[in-house]
């Protein structure tokens, strides 16, 4: 399984990158695998304002239907919308073409609450 180690990871298995200003969210190597063939997903609208655990959006796959959470609070800013013909990409490149959104962080210092790709790895493991 694929962890990067400059990321931080929710216990939802949303990963959170800096880009800039922003924070870049998508879902894990972990999720993607547990979900399957991802066929269709929900994006948040731009401007939209998240809380921490808040839905901003979901993932469906052949197997399920599941949510996927912001794992901290602050605006959508950019989506990624080549998801809604490329779907799959999730399955494909989870931490490059796949990211869900970009959202610029009511309080920036709140990634730090984050998990780290080891204590990420330890929760994936057990």
């Amino acid at each position: 399984m694929n962890i990067p180690e400059d990321l931080h990871y929710s216990t939802d298995h949303e990963w959170i990158g800096t880009v800039g200003d922003r924070l870049r969210v998508g879902i894990t190597d972990y999720a993607q695998d547990a979900l399957g063939d991802v066929v269709f997903v929900d994006l948040p609208g731009e401007s939209t304002v998240v809380e921490a655990g808040g839905v901003l959006g979901e993932v469906e796959s052949t197997k399920s239907v599941s949510e996927i959470y912001a794992p901290v609070a602050g605006e959508v800013v950019a989506v990624n919308r080549a998801l809604a013909d490329a779907p799959e990409t999730l399955n494909e490149d989870p931490y490059g073409e796949g990211w869900i959104c970009e959202i610029v962080p009511s309080d920036p210092s709140t990634i730090e609450a984050l998990l780290d790709a080891g204590a990420y790895r330890q929760l994936t493991a057990g």
